[in-house]
């Protein structure tokens, strides 16, 4: 139902990049408090609202479908679904983009990440509209590469569109702006809120295709939103070991220009000769091993044959690899292979991508690693 206690100001006649204030209506609002001076201002937290797209911004041809819908409403479409939050604070919000999280690319995430950076020191939180495809990797590498200090950095979605019966998305939203207004939510870093489920953006990862309980993980578990309480289990603190980058971008640059990694699956008669593919065509390599890193003999000996780092990750949804169980002699000076420790192939990728872009060399890269137990 369409909120009729807020008031929406166009700052920006740029249609597909506008910019929008969601205000609280001054004169005689309930929730609008002079200050000692007789100033109509109120004192709530400013929450910026970044859109992308996905399905939480998505619309159906029919209240049943849940499958083939597309991408169709901006910030203010889906803001007008969700309770009155003029009580809770004031919103800004700003439309990046309107795509399905597939069309992320490194032009969108620099979209994202400038989006972020820019607003930090203006707002008391951040929250992200975001596709859950790609969500968990967008928040880690959001989570690597700013340090937000106490402003929380909300990623929020949904698995139903817009259209569907009991979509997720206006209570997922309405969510994860409270959350960010929150001063509990102070000096989390990136968070993501999603089916009553506050998780840290780190760890966090899309776990079922179809299931509104998506997003799991162990490591990434922190609280729950009850009945608009929030409730988190521990006190605020960022993941440990996460290693920060500092990005060099120019000025007239429009994306991000990674070293290139690919990711290859093993499985059951692997071969090395996907190797021998793909080695002289990327700067590194994460392979979803087998196990907790776990390939045949042939593979194994043809990755420590390479001059490129190669991350060994693992398949599986939860555990991780070890140091331990990486092949060769790890002494040894050109020593390639890096054990993911908990980071599935996904967040490898990214990690190795940005250890790649500083130049780090083999040891170094392995420290970075050693932060989520792998090396």
């Amino acid at each position: 139902m369409p909120n009729e206690s807020v008031e929406v100001t166009t700052i920006c006649r740029d249609v597909s990049n506008s910019q929008f204030i969601l205000q609280c209506p001054i004169e005689g609002h309930p929730d609008s408090a002079a200050d000692v001076e007789g100033s109509t201002q109120r004192n709530l937290p400013r929450i910026k609202i970044l859109g992308t797209g996905g399905t939480i911004a998505s619309k159906g041809s029919d209240s049943s479908q849940t499958a083939g819908y597309h991408v169709d409403l901006t910030i203010q479409d889906m803001l007008e679904s969700i309770p009155d939050i003029s009580g809770i604070c004031e919103i800004e919000y700003e439309q990046l983009c309107n795509v399905d999280s597939k069309d992320i690319d490194e032009s969108l995430l620099y979209k994202i990440y400038k989006g972020i950076s820019d607003s930090l020191q203006s707002f008391d939180g951040i929250v992200i509209t975001h596709g859950t495809d790609t969500l968990a990797e967008t928040a880690f590498f959001i989570e690597s590469t700013i340090d937000s200090g106490d402003v929380p950095i909300v990623f929020v979605g949904s698995m139903r569109p817009s259209t569907s019966i009991s979509a997720d998305g206006p209570m997922n939203l309405y969510q994860a702006i409270c959350i960010a207004s929150s001063t509990k939510s102070r000096g989390r870093g990136a968070l993501v809120s999603l089916n009553d489920q506050i998780s840290a953006g780190y760890y966090i990862t899309k776990t079922n295709a179809n299931s509104l309980d998506s997003f799991n993980v162990r490591q990434g578990y922190l609280g729950n939103f009850v009945n608009n309480e929030i409730h988190y289990y521990y006190p605020p603190v960022k993941p440990q070991g996460c290693h920060r980058f500092k990005l060099k971008v120019s000025p007239t640059e429009t994306k991000f220009s990674f070293p290139k990694v690919c990711i290859l699956y093993a499985h059951q008669a692997v071969s090395s000769e996907l190797l021998d593919l793909v080695s002289t065509r990327y700067e590194g390599i994460v392979i979803a091993t087998l196990g907790a890193g776990s390939l045949p003999d042939e593979v194994n000996a043809k990755c420590l044959s390479l001059n490129i780092p190669i991350v060994y990750s693992k398949r599986s949804r939860d555990g991780m690899v070890p140091i331990a169980n990486l092949p060769g002699c790890q002494e040894e000076v050109n020593y390639n292979l890096i054990a993911s420790g908990y980071l599935n192939p996904e967040k490898s990728r990214i990690l190795l991508q940005l250890c790649l872009a500083g130049s780090y060399s083999f040891n170094e890269i392995r420290h970075v690693f050693s932060g989520v137990y792998g090396g």
